[in-house]
């Protein structure tokens, strides 16, 4: 017999190929991709609100605000944190609503807010922190905020009325470039210790009747007007033609205030901004350009102190 070891007899089977796996294996070994990043991950947002409640609480670093669209004249404004709010109610600026947010940890400054908005009638609100967030547009608020109506500005020609109706001579104040609502409500205290019978401010780059300008006039803007003008220059035009004497106050001017013999008449006093002055085309339409005399070291005075020196000449002269 020919050698054919232990065989059985029958045909060795042809070998295909085998069974697969369906490409498992090989998705196996992809992995799952790049890390994602931190707030993609599902335990980021409840990290980032504790952090977020825990530096308000500590009275943290301002968080860099979004960018916001441009704010419509009519819309509200909001004041937050627990002291700038309570600063507020007390200095009677008016209020439409007072926003609490949930489970907001109380203590004096909230309770007396809460208080305060009760007794005035200002209705109480309790908001979520992320709206909170919206409202104040990225400041730290603290779990509380207060909302402040627009202003209602008088036309400028209303200020030189409430003069007549009074029976005085009229004063007036203007703004050129004030930008610091904190300015316009030093000046606002100042107009009103020293018998101004109004604000101007132009409608474009200056500073408005803000929450804060409410806040650092100490509830004077409640009783004193602020008239709005698209144009100053065209302002004051026409209160020069209404028989007012316009003068500005500029760290250039070559008359000491106390020289000027125009304190007694109508006037217009027009405060510049700090570092700029008073703009070309307003200081054409001044009758005078004057100065507060000041030892050479100090070059130039904030415009609401400068302001509150000029109206005190203004009234000293007045009172002769």
């Amino acid at each position: 017999m020919a050698a054919g070891g232990r065989a059985s007899g029958r045909p060795a089977k042809k070998k295909g190929p085998s069974k697969g796996t369906g490409g498992q294996k090989r998705r196996s070994l992809e992995g799952k991709g790049a890390t994602p990043p931190a707030e993609m991950r599902h335990w980021y947002k409840d990290k980032a609100r504790t952090e977020r409640i825990s530096r308000e609480e500590r009275g943290g670093t301002r968080r860099t605000a979004p960018v916001r669209q441009r704010r419509s004249e009519d819309a509200p404004e909001y004041i937050g944190g627990r002291n700038p709010v309570l600063e507020a109610l007390q200095a009677g600026v008016p209020s439409s609503a007072l926003y609490i947010a949930q489970r907001l940890d109380n203590d004096d400054r909230v309770r007396d807010s809460i208080r305060i908005a009760a007794e005035r009638g200002i209705a109480l609100l309790e908001v979520t922190r992320d709206k909170l967030d919206r409202m104040t547009e990225g400041a730290v608020h603290q779990g509380i905020a207060l909302q402040i109506p627009a202003y209602d500005y008088a036309h400028p020609s209303d200020l030189v009325q409430l003069a007549h109706d009074a029976a005085e001579v009229p004063l007036i104040v203007a703004l050129d470039s004030v930008t610091d609502p904190r300015n316009l409500g030093a000046i606002a205290r100042s107009a009103t210790a020293f018998g101004a019978h109004g604000l101007l401010v132009p409608s474009r780059r200056s500073a408005g009747v803000t929450g804060g300008a409410w806040k650092t006039s100490a509830g004077t803007l409640a009783t004193l007007r602020v008239a709005r003008a698209a144009n100053l220059t065209a302002a004051l035009r026409e209160y020069r033609e209404a028989g007012l004497f316009v003068i500005g106050l500029d760290g250039a001017g070559q008359t000491d205030i106390q020289d000027v013999d125009l304190l007694t008449e109508p006037l217009v006093v027009v405060v510049g901004s700090e570092g700029k002055g008073l703009s070309r085309l307003v200081r054409e339409q001044c009758d005078v350009v004057t100065r507060i005399p000041m030892q050479a070291a100090a070059e130039s005075l904030n415009a609401g102190v400068a302001a509150g020196v000029a109206l005190y000449e203004v009234a000293r002269h007045r009172r002769r």
